[in-house]
């Protein structure tokens, strides 16, 4: 009798659990088949995307053209790489080695990877790998700054040590900040196979067989992909495909389907078929050492989107782009893959997130406009420079046609209209305005404010720019580290040409202290009648030392 009240009991929960999962009504059907098809035209390359609620895919679409070749469809068979996405597989294999007792996460990597960085005295941990708190540089970053495209070689993680080695210095003293750097989960994938014995690709084609995922795989041999796979393609007037020659695995590489994907989420929620303990599939949702970051666990990213709390990542490489977002409260998940350049899944999967959770605009979650009016601010006297502590950069200018211009690293200079006495915005986009106020120290800042983030502040220094010898930076110098010259010629004014290798480029100075090149930042000391060396800052890269050759 006991057998059977319990039978019956545990038969009203799991029914409890099917009918408590989110139902979807017709008019958002329609609105998410929309989100999905809105950048996929007829005959072109597409999407693959679902939603996962409670163990239960409650949405899927495909669309669109996995390859020209054979005209083939996009369906749930269909692999793309998710790049990064993948990261959280490398974070799981490490899991899958702590729980055999083979390595903490507390363990210095050089227990493992002894040839690295020998001059550094700081504890380098598998843990600030897991959680980008490491300080290493980002290998495509340097492979950058080499001059070198890495879509076009044939590299692998053999060649990733070999740059990794040559690596002196740090971006910051570990366990201090959060950078998330590539390089991290590469040197992940070594460990994993010093550990194992085996390949980093056969270690982890076992984990997907356990987690009951046929179809995916991290790929090290281009020549070998197997499967349906949705090739990748740009809009140049027509669609065009490139031919995939990249090998490096762990930090991306790694091909998958919607199908897969959805039973991983699965999993996750608590009801896929896997052979991998709960407890570790459990921990991989977690944070790492949640007392220095709390932005990035075990290959996942964590933050707020509009009101509430979740978890995602994106993917990309080239035109293919893969994005997951998870909202552990709801056991939703929601997941996009394509093989287009046109589509931007980040935007999209938040826009189903949207519909399926009802969520207002953007703008109803942000400051999008100043709160008051201040006081009257001329034209010429917000020219110039300003800048972020990150080195993040506005220029306000006036050109001979006598408008007032926003020139920013990488995009077009956009024409500013005046709005209010001290606000102003973009000529053909009114939302995007800048708000001029002189702070305390009477320096001039700009907060710039738009619909879809939140504003952000930028200072224009107070700088004494008499008798500034703008000949002192002109000459050569080099970085050890990467094997790269860069040569400094003044022009006129603050105006500069920088040779990095052989490329030109056009070089700005916006400080007595810092010379900004592209999206690079090059530091120097206020002495500028004996500059010695240069420190080259960037997105995942930081202070690169280049030493004065002439």
């Amino acid at each position: 009798m006991k057998n059977i009240t319990g039978m019956i009991i545990l038969l009203l929960f799991m029914a409890g659990n099917v009918f408590s999962q989110t139902k979807l009504s017709e008019n958002q059907l329609k609105k998410l088949d929309s989100i999905a098809t809105q950048d996929v035209p007829k005959n072109a390359p597409g999407i693959a995307t679902a939603i996962i609620n409670k163990g239960n895919l409650i949405f899927e679409k495909y669309a669109g053209i996995s390859d020209f070749k054979d005209s083939l469809k996009i369906d749930k068979n269909t692999r793309f790489n998710i790049a990064s996405n993948g990261k959280q597989f490398t974070a799981l294999a490490i899991l899958t080695l702590e729980e055999e007792n083979k390595i903490k996460l507390s363990d210095d990597i050089r227990q493992y990877l002894p040839q690295l960085y020998p001059e550094i005295k700081a504890k380098i941990t598998i843990g600030t790998l897991l959680n980008h708190t490491s300080g290493i540089r980002d290998v495509y970053d340097l492979w950058s700054l080499k001059g070198t495209t890495w879509w076009e070689q044939s590299f692998d993680n053999n060649d990733v040590l070999k740059l990794v080695k040559k690596q002196e210095e740090l971006n910051f003293e570990p366990s201090t900040k959060y950078l998330y750097s590539n390089t991290n989960y590469i040197l992940l994938a070594t460990i994993v196979e010093k550990i194992s014995g085996k390949t980093f690709k056969e270690y982890t084609d076992d984990i997907f067989q356990k987690l009951n995922m046929p179809n995916t795989s991290f790929e090290s041999d281009y020549s070998q992909i197997d499967g349906k796979i949705a090739r990748a393609y740009f809009n140049f007037d027509t669609w065009t495909t490139y031919e995939w020659m990249w090998i490096v695995v762990v930090d991306g590489n790694i091909f998958s389907t919607v199908t897969d994907q959805s039973q991983w989420e699965k999993t996750i929620q608590g009801y896929g078929n896997s052979e991998i303990k709960h407890s570790i599939i459990k921990k991989s949702q977690e944070l790492v050492n949640q007392d220095i970051n709390d932005k990035y666990g075990f290959g996942l990213e964590f933050g707020k989107y509009k009101s509430l709390s979740y978890k995602f990542h994106e993917g990309v490489t080239g035109a293919w782009k893969a994005t997951v977002i998870r909202f552990p409260k709801d056991s939703i998940s929601m997941l996009t893959l394509t093989n287009t350049g046109k589509s931007i899944p980040s935007m999209q999967t938040r826009q189903m997130a949207d519909v399926v959770f009802d969520l207002k605009n953007d703008e109803e979650y942000l400051v999008t406009k100043p709160t008051k009016i201040g006081s009257y601010v001329s034209e010429d006297e917000i020219i110039g420079t300003y800048i972020t502590p990150n080195n993040f950069t506005f220029e306000f200018l006036k050109k001979d046609d006598g408008k007032l211009y926003l020139k920013r690293i990488g995009r077009n200079d956009v024409e500013l209209v005046r709005e209010a006495d001290n606000v102003f915005n973009q000529k053909f986009d009114k939302d995007f305005k800048q708000e001029f106020i002189k702070n305390e120290s009477g320096e001039m800042e700009v907060t710039a404010y738009y619909v879809s983030h939140s504003p952000y502040t930028l200072t224009r220094k107070k700088s004494d720019w008499k008798g500034y010898d703008y000949q002192a930076l002109n000459g050569k110098y080099n970085n050890s580290e990467i094997d790269v010259d860069i040569e400094i010629s003044h022009l006129s004014n603050k105006d500069y040409k920088v040779l990095i290798g052989d490329q030109e480029n056009s070089g700005l100075l916006i400080a007595p202290t810092k010379l900004m090149v592209n999206n690079y930042i090059f530091e120097f000391g206020n002495e500028t009648k004996n500059i010695k060396s240069l420190t080259l800052n960037s997105d995942r890269i930081r202070g690169v030392n280049f030493a004065r050759l002439n």
